[in-house]
């Protein structure tokens, strides 16, 4: 993958990152630093609905950006180890100079490398996989592949649930999700688009989830009082989308 350029900007307390584009790769509104600013991090962070308390206990994360993802799971979720795949060595430094990123390699590790060729040459499992690489262009490539998902599913834990951001795939975006949806034999959920355009799937192999609506909305509220993490929003327009059947979330 060509190197882009990157490029970091400032607006009404928010910092941003960029990659030759006006295209925001990344967001951190400077007074609250570990908070998820992007609406569709906050959705990747859903499985926290679809998973009981101690999840995850490790977390791999294709792509770092602007390391928000990295962050929040860093200060919430303190007994987490984390493992960032990033191709391009610049994207480290800036989120290290610019946005925040804890210099702790016991539990934050960052591995400059091709996240598809970790995935496809490893062997180690994970309880949470989130897939959000892109280039300068928002094109995914080999992130975007049926092996690539394939991979993901074999590598996840039995509690493991892979998180995809399908941003930027809106002519291709059904094909996307079919591969998604082939790779996990139809257990997959594709979650109602974030009102910056952005689609969350969710996909799993192991362990059922099967959560009523109204625990969904309890641990909702509890990571909102812990947290500030807000995922009420997602659970009202799961409902209004029909994802959930016979008034549970299942997947």
């Amino acid at each position: 993958m060509a190197r882009q350029s990157i490029e970091v900007s400032e607006k009404a307390g928010v910092r941003y990152l960029h990659f030759s584009t006006d295209w925001i790769q990344g967001a951190m509104r400077i007074q609250r630093p570990n908070a998820l600013e992007l609406s569709y991090t906050r959705e990747m962070m859903a499985g926290l609905l679809l998973r009981a308390m101690p999840w995850p206990r490790d977390a791999l994360l294709i792509g770092l950006g602007a390391g928000s993802l990295a962050k929040f799971i860093y200060h919430q979720l303190p007994a987490t180890r984390i493992t960032v795949v990033e191709i391009n060595p610049q994207v480290e430094t800036v989120a290290r100079l610019h946005f925040r990123l804890p210099d702790d390699p016991r539990r934050l590790r960052v591995l400059i490398a091709d996240g598809a060729e970790h995935m496809l040459q490893g062997d180690s499992r994970h309880d949470c996989i989130l897939v959000d690489g892109f280039d300068g262009q928002a094109r995914a490539g080999v992130l975007d592949t049926l092996p690539f998902y394939q991979a993901c599913r074999a590598r996840l834990s039995e509690s493991g649930l892979l998180v995809v951001n399908l941003l930027g795939r809106e002519r291709g975006f059904a094909a996307s999700a079919e591969r998604i949806r082939q790779a996990f034999d139809g257990r997959s959920l594709v979650f109602p688009s974030c009102d910056r355009g952005n689609t969350i799937v969710f996909a799993t192999a192991g362990e059922p989830v099967d959560v009523a609506a109204g625990e969904l909305v309890r641990r909702a509220e509890h990571w909102q009082a812990a947290s500030g993490l807000n995922l009420l929003p997602t659970i009202a327009r799961l409902r209004q989308a029909g994802r959930l059947r016979r008034d549970r979330l299942l997947l």
